[in-house]
């Protein structure tokens, strides 16, 4: 999809790179996708041998996170000043890291934050952040926190 992707987990972090993402894609006239990565659950070893089904706290509503992530979407929205431009959520199950580099694909820019909601606290970037820069095929941005 031609326009500006975003890659949001909910951190303060994306927070302020879904906000930076929404006035360069009003500012360019571009449509905005913002993704975010749910990570497939995860299974017993066992499973590899025995077909263990997964557990229903392992359960993923897809729905669900598309809603939380709007929600996320309209509170960043309502800080942003100015006018919006064309935004569409997408929720997909996978690692984040190539999840965002297939997103880049036909993308005008990729937009990330520094680090997402784990890791470590003392890391400049992130593993996902990272491995966009290296692989995507679009230019990437990095926004890092404010101090």
């Amino acid at each position: 999809m031609p326009g500006i992707v975003v890659g949001v987990d909910g951190s303060d972090h994306s927070r302020h790179a879904l906000a930076w993402a929404m006035r360069e894609a009003e500012l360019r006239h571009l449509p905005l996708q913002v993704v975010t990565v749910h990570p497939p659950p995860v299974r017993p070893a066992t499973r590899i041998y025995w077909g263990i089904p997964s557990y229903p706290e392992n359960s993923f509503d897809p729905e669900l996170a598309r809603a939380a992530t709007q929600q996320f979407v309209d509170s960043v929205a309502h800080e942003v000043d100015g006018a919006l431009p064309e935004v569409t959520v997408s929720v997909v199950t996978g690692d984040a890291s190539e999840e965002l580099i297939n997103a880049s694909y036909g993308a005008d820019m990729l937009v990330v934050g520094t680090r997402g909601g784990g890791g470590f606290a003392r890391l400049l970037m992130g593993s996902v952040s990272s491995q966009v820069t290296h692989h995507a095929v679009c230019p990437v941005v990095v926004i890092p926190m404010p101090r």
